[in-house]
């Protein structure tokens, strides 16, 4: 890792090469030192940016400041203290400079700003989720404390790269040391943990006394947990308290890279091997933004989980307004369509991102917002917003609170629902795109779909735009009574992923794919 970091350092990226310029994906601006696509300048540039859109946005509070446990996140962290401090910026890091999990940084910020008329506070993290080791990332959560919407880091990513191609002359730094002792202690851990039992039945968890495990991945889940324990009193054991930059623990991915994905069975090799020791377990991602299940039936299918915290939270939260909406992703499994039917509640069906939920979290309309890579938050037991980015924490206590509840473990659960509603088969597929193609589905329209039936069934809706909220997917979405598949070209890689999903068994999902594929190839060659 010491080269890594050294190019970090010594790379200069070249803002007149599109690769090596700052550029915001759905979770921020991700890159590697090696490949000048995250490096210093990088970081005092962003930095800066987000500086010029606090003034813009007229924040005049205290800025948040997290980093994980990657290797680049530290020197990333000083980085952009620098910049903070010589703009004299209020800055607030972990007590002792410790690792921030994402929830707590967005809990602080919309703690910090339920003051009427107060100052303003927003907050950055350093952390490329759950991607492998040489990695780095930054994102930046505004006053609402989730991720930032794409006028706010369009805006930031066209300054930023700005201050590149000026190669960062005007960018005003002060020496490490001094910016870490202009930086603000703020115990994180303690004011999050403090408060739990408002967002989960943490009486009911303690009562039912589980036999708990958690893997934190080597990740900023790990103080967080520790704390828990401590404070509840519950029978949890952290089964893996390493932190490593280099992830060595870690057992390969499905594609033989080390990547730190709590969703991904191949990843969580190490928890289930000992799963039978506990009742219920979970894992973290190293910003703990994600969560993974671990029952008697081995790793929960993160789709299978949302819907099942979406039918447990709307029969046990009583003080939750029948007006509340529920969210998912276009993407996520029509099981919690089907759920949320149920109830008589709405659904809100928003294009993939969780920057699309966090209006409705902040606003205090939308109960739960979650999207089928593990990502999910919900509103307090009151109603409130208790975290408007993606709390990893907080959903695997939710899984041992519908456990503790109900006596049944969430797979359990799930199976009770696919008695209601039938059993879904989800699957995705990634194919291989030349550039013209990538850039063809910015033009699809339901027009561009010409087929009456997809693998037997009549088209119900064909789609470019979120019903939820009337954002466009960057893809199309085309479904049936019986099944659906969503496309949409990926951000960093030429290929385009497909999403599909049969209430009719395997040969048919089988059969949604190849009619997708062949659809697919027609329409993106015009």
């Amino acid at each position: 890792m010491d080269a890594i970091i050294k190019a970090f350092f010594d790379e200069i990226p070249n803002a007149n090469k599109a690769k090596e310029r700052v550029a915001f994906g759905t979770s921020g601006h991700r890159g590697r030192a090696t490949e000048r696509t995250f490096n210093a300048t990088h970081i005092w540039a962003i930095t800066q940016a987000v500086i010029d859109y606090r003034h813009k946005a007229g924040y005049q509070g205290p800025l948040f400041l997290g980093f994980d446990t990657h290797a680049l996140s530290r020197p990333a962290w000083e980085c952009a203290l620098q910049v903070l401090a010589a703009n004299n910026v209020p800055v607030f890091v972990e007590k002792s400079h410790g690792y921030t999990a994402t929830p707590l940084v967005s809990h602080a910020v919309l703690q910090h700003n339920l003051v009427p008329g107060g100052a303003l506070a927003d907050g950055l993290i350093i952390t490329p989720s759950h991607n492998p080791p040489e990695d780095g990332g930054i994102k930046y959560n505004p006053y609402h404390g989730g991720p930032a919407d794409t006028d706010a880091t369009g805006w930031i990513e066209l300054r930023a790269n700005a201050y590149l191609l000026r190669k960062v002359e005007d960018v005003p730094t002060v020496p490490v040391e001094q910016a870490i002792a202009h930086a603000q202690e703020y115990d994180f851990t303690a004011h999050y943990v403090a408060q739990l039992a408002k967002v989960v039945d943490m009486g009911a968890i303690q009562q039912a006394n589980l036999t708990l495990g958690v893997d934190p991945m080597g990740g900023t889940a790990l103080p967080a947990w520790q704390a828990i324990v401590a404070h509840f009193k519950l029978n949890l054991e952290v089964v893996n308290t390493t932190i490593d930059p280099e992830f060595a623990f870690m057992p390969p991915d499905h594609d033989g890279k080390i990547r730190m994905d709590c969703s991904s069975p191949a990843a969580m090799a190490n928890l289930l091997k000992i799963k039978d020791r506990f009742d219920i377990a979970f894992g973290n991602d190293p910003d703990a933004d994600r969560h993974g299940i671990v029952d008697a039936n081995g790793l929960m299918n993160p789709n299978h989980f949302l819907a099942v915290c979406i039918d447990y939270l709307i029969t046990h939260r009583p003080e939750w307004a029948a007006s509340l909406k529920v969210g998912k992703t276009l993407v996520s499994s029509s099981m919690i369509d089907r759920v949320v039917a149920s109830h008589g509640r709405e659904l809100y069906e928003v294009p993939v991102g969780f920057k699309w939920f966090v209006d409705g979290l902040h606003e205090g309309w939308l109960a739960f917002g979650g999207e089928e890579s593990a990502g999910a938050s919900l509103l307090t037991r009151e109603g409130k917003a208790w975290s408007t980015d993606k709390d990893g924490i907080v959903l695997c206590l939710l899984a041992a609170e519908i456990m503790s509840v109900t006596g049944k473990t969430p797979s359990e659960y799930y199976r009770t629902l696919t008695e209601r509603f039938g059993e879904p088969f989800y699957k995705r597929v990634d194919t291989t795109c030349s550039p013209e193609e990538k850039a063809a589905f910015k033009n699809l329209s339901a027009e561009s779909v010409t087929e009456q039936a997809l693998a037997g069934d009549p088209i119900t809706a064909v789609l470019v735009a979120a019903p939820g909220n009337g954002a466009a997917i960057g893809g199309i979405k085309v479904t049936t009574e019986n099944g659906w598949f969503a496309a949409r070209p990926s951000g960093t890689e030429s290929l385009y992923k497909v999403y599909a999903e049969s209430f009719k068994g395997e040969q048919h999902l089988d059969e949604l794919i190849e009619n997708a594929t062949a659809l697919l190839a027609g329409v993106l060659k015009g």
